[in-house]
């Protein structure tokens, strides 16, 4: 696949569509701990810091989204395919990550088992709940941020988006480093 070709439509370079990768990454990352948050406090009934990492993003959210992106994008005029694709997708990057992370790491990042709304629950990895909202979630991707993201890139200067992308990247990745050193 060449995701340069992805936003062919809209006439992008590839530092365009790299900068909207990015920030797809980054918005996916801070869409899921707004999420997890919120879902844990109902769950649990106070609140609960989710994440890997000191900042306001969760990492497989950050990498579910930019899968998603890249796998229903071309997609984009069938929302029934990209919340199917984009089930199908992030179901298998959580089982897979959680499946490793416990078995390579010992590692329990979640556990569906305890939670309300499993039902479906495989192994604590996934259940139903997660699936659909991600299909869902996949909805809100394709057809709300990466508008918003396209329409950021086109009505701001080239150099300032690419600044603040990568910076918010860089971000991340020391965030992420940052917190495995320390924890």
């Amino acid at each position: 696949m060449n995701i340069f070709k992805l936003f062919k439509d809209d006439k992008f370079d590839k530092m365009d569509v790299i900068n909207i990768l990015i920030m797809v990454m980054i918005s996916s990352g801070v869409f899921g701990f707004i999420y997890e948050v919120l879902f844990y406090r109902i769950d649990l009934g106070y609140f609960v810091k989710r994440g890997s990492t000191y900042g306001p993003w969760v990492p497989i959210y950050v990498f579910g989204g930019l899968f998603i992106a890249l796998a229903t994008y071309k997609y984009k005029d069938n929302p029934l395919l990209v919340f199917s694709i984009g089930a199908l997708v992030s179901g298998l990057l959580e089982y897979i990550s959680g499946y490793v992370f416990d078995k390579f790491y010992n590692l329990k990042l979640w556990n569906y088992s305890n939670e309300i709304w499993n039902y479906g629950n495989i192994n604590g990895y996934i259940c139903l709940r997660s699936v659909l909202f991600f299909g869902f979630s996949s909805l809100i991707l394709i057809y709300i941020l990466i508008p918003i993201v396209i329409k950021i890139i086109k009505n701001n200067n080239k150099r300032e988006v690419g600044i603040v992308s990568y910076l918010l990247l860089i971000m991340f990745i020391l965030d992420m480093i940052l917190y495995n050193i320390y924890h």
